[in-house]
């Protein structure tokens, strides 16, 4: 429909047919209207349709004229666009021999799935009857000229078996059935249009045999010669037929546009409305006789949608023909729905689902990895690296699980990893640790309430029974101490647990440390008139625990000051496990505490080398020698295996060299002590050492 005005022309168009998009573009086409939609509604469809069903891999039927090539070339660029890849592009031309040689892509082809676009040829009816993979393995998803119900063609009926079809939704014209009662033959006898209508529908014979002629060409079979009675039947079916509906709303369109122009025609003039029109169609918006809204959006159409319907073909026999076509969605709804809710699927050609695809889709756990070839849609399934998760079918990435969680087994989902520490209730090595302490307690406390219930005799009391009573509850505490090792870490035992033992561990040493000072000092003052008589007694190895010890607190109170252990979760050093442990902190300050304990060691080791040889009855240089021979072996090679282990196994190194230098201690020194108490109580009597002194 258009509009000329006398002073200049100016062409208004309401197009009930016209699909190309080009024709969206308002500033090249502003007077254009449609009341159809655009063909973008078709590409999308397309492309919902591909996506929905999981086809990437599929063949391009088209014309070789103006509308097959505009179709293509947008598929195309919208395909790639969402990562679907095109096997073959077959243009159908008038050239029977050049058909049948493009053949052999689709006899050759590895997709199932065939788009056809451009406008419906005739050739494309020999291409049907000449191809078998067409009739029998390949689903169609046609275009909205290509209704093929209009077509009695076995053979096309037979390739479009299970196709996809777009079609507009019906829509009822009212007044249309009586209007159309009223156009009978009978009536109206010269009229060449309703002549062609019952020869179309009715296979009518036409009284000019050279329009029959032309009708067989393009498919049709006149033969009947029409009474008119079966007229009014026609109806029922054609008041619902949408291409009517855009015809009828395109008329009222304009009218409504021409009754306002009228109404404003004395403000503006007569020319000047006319040249206005345009803009009147596009404020057009009125509710139909059917309760719909009409108006044009700002692409110069009216908004509606198209259905995609399946045609199922139900029997191949020439007497009994039965096509349906069946209703799966709308284009609006069809992007928001899943494949699971069509319940049609087992409807295909041979009961198969079709193959779109290049290859077969990963499975969650794998990802795409290209092949090298040309095409993307063709791929290779890895699975997932290690620490890595997909959850999606055809995956391009896998995902990394967060530092608390790993993969499961399938590598489907990131699942929580186990928390793993040095715990007794699980680890058989925390139990012995566990039961070694307590009875490691349970000895050095039943050898102090020995001492101290024997604190006169002269084996205690030799080498200064308060030291040895400071030693005894400093290795007391060491052993005690275990037990912040063991268990889950907290903030707490993180930070009591080195500095415990560090303190511990230096009360002992200085203990030791002051006895042999004591053992010296007595050799050197039994002389006579010797200088080192004023230092004997307990005031110098009581000073020298209390000055030794109180270096060691200062360096755990800087340390803590500064930068206090803390509780840390190592994620890395185990796969699949979070070992909940303890960091040190300030490594400076750990360093500083252990290397001050190894001094004091040393020392001890040193000076109770020299005098190991004194004669003495009581003379514990021996015991002490061996007791810091056997501490400082035992820390020696606990520095190697500290640096080379990780997580747990780090505290279950440290805890066995606290209870191995312990009990090293413990039973060095006192051991022979207790040999004498318990075993020769005769031994521990100053009748028994005078008189082994006089022998």
């Amino acid at each position: 429909m258009e509009l000329t005005s006398t002073s200049s022309v100016v062409f208004i168009q309401i197009s009930p047919r016209v699909t190309d998009p080009l024709l969206n573009d308002r500033e090249k086409f502003p007077k254009f209207y449609r009341t159809i939609t655009s063909s973008w509604v078709w590409y999308e469809m397309v492309i919902n349709v591909l996506k929905l069903f999981g086809w990437n891999w599929v063949g391009i039927i088209t014309s070789s004229d103006g509308t097959g090539e505009v179709e293509l070339q947008t598929l195309r660029k919208e395909m790639t666009r969402h990562g679907i890849c095109i096997e073959f592009v077959i243009y159908l031309t008038n050239n029977v021999e050049i058909n049948r040689l493009k053949m052999m892509a689709i006899e050759k082809s590895t997709t199932d799935v065939v788009v056809v676009c451009g406008h419906f040829v005739f050739e494309y009816i020999v291409f049907c009857t000449e191809s078998k993979a067409l009739r029998e393995n390949i689903t169609l998803i046609l275009n909205q000229s290509w209704n093929i119900i209009s077509y009695s063609e076995i053979t096309l009926r037979e390739a479009c078996n299970c196709s996809l079809l777009p079609v507009y939704p019906p829509r009822y014209i009212p007044g249309l059935d009586v209007y159309m009662e009223n156009s009978h033959p009978s009536k109206f006898p010269a009229d060449p249009l309703l002549e062609d209508i019952g020869l179309i529908k009715f296979n009518c014979l036409s009284s000019n045999e050279v329009k029959n002629k032309i009708f067989r060409l393009f498919g049709l079979l006149p033969n009947v010669t029409c009474t008119g009675q079966k007229w009014i039947t026609h109806r029922f079916s054609a008041k619902h037929d949408s291409k009517f509906y855009f015809f009828y709303t395109a008329v009222y369109a304009l009218a409504h546009a021409l009754n306002d122009l009228k109404i404003s025609r004395n403000t503006f003039g007569k020319y000047g409305l006319r040249k206005k029109l345009s803009r009147y169609i596009q404020r057009v918006h009125y509710e139909s006789t059917t309760g719909e809204e009409v108006f044009f959006n700002e692409r110069g159409e009216l908004n509606s949608e198209i259905y995609l319907e399946k045609l199922i073909h139900y029997d191949l026999s020439l007497e009994k023909f039965n096509i349906m076509s069946e209703y799966l969605a709308s284009s609006l709804s069809l992007a928001k729905q899943k494949r699971e809710e069509f319940q049609v699927q087992l409807q295909w050609k041979r009961g198969k689902f079709p193959q779109g695809r290049c290859n077969d889709p990963c499975a969650p756990g794998y990802r795409k990895a290209p092949t090298g070839g040309i095409h993307a849609c063709c791929y290779r399934c890895v699975p997932c690296s290690e620490g890595e998760i997909s959850n999606t079918t055809d995956s391009k990435f896998c995902h990394r699980c967060p530092d608390n969680q790993l993969p499961d087994e399938r590598r489907v989902i990131c699942i929580p990893k186990a928390y793993d520490y040095l715990s007794y209730e699980t680890n058989i090595i925390a139990l012995a640790f566990y039961v070694s302490s307590i009875l490691c307690s349970a000895g050095t406390l039943y050898i102090l309430t020995l001492f101290i219930l024997l604190r006169d005799s002269p084996v205690v009391k030799a080498n200064n029974r308060t030291v040895s009573f400071i030693l005894l509850t400093s290795i007391l505490l060491s052993f005690l101490c275990v037990f912040l090792f063991l268990g889950r870490p907290v903030a707490i035992t993180c930070i009591l647990r080195q500095t415990s033992f560090g303190v511990f561990f230096s009360i002992a040493v200085s203990c030791i440390l002051a006895k042999t000072i004591t053992v010296c000092i007595a050799f050197k003052a039994s002389k006579p008139g010797s200088y080192w008589r004023k230092w004997v007694g307990n005031t110098l190895s009581t000073s020298v625990v209390i000055i030794c010890s109180s270096v060691q607190v200062l360096i755990c109170v800087i340390w803590l000051s500064v930068s206090p252990p803390y509780q840390e979760y190592d994620v890395h050093s185990y796969p699949g496990k979070i070992i909940i442990q303890c960091n040190e902190g300030s490594v400076i300050g750990f360093y500083s505490m252990l290397g001050y304990m190894g001094f004091l060691a040393a020392v001890s080791f040193v000076l109770a080398f020299m005098v190991r040889t004194l004669p003495d009855s009581f003379n514990e240089a021996k015991c002490i020698t061996f007791s810091m021979l056997v501490f400082c072996s035992v820390w020696i090679a606990m520095i190697p295996a500290y640096l080379s282990t990780r997580g747990k196994y780090v505290v279950a190194v440290e805890v066995f060299t606290i209870l191995t230098s312990s009990a090293g201690l413990l039973g060095c020194i006192f051991f022979p002590k207790c040999y004498l108490i318990i075993i020769r109580p005769e031994g521990n009597s100053r009748k028994y050492i005078l008189d082994k002194v006089k022998s």
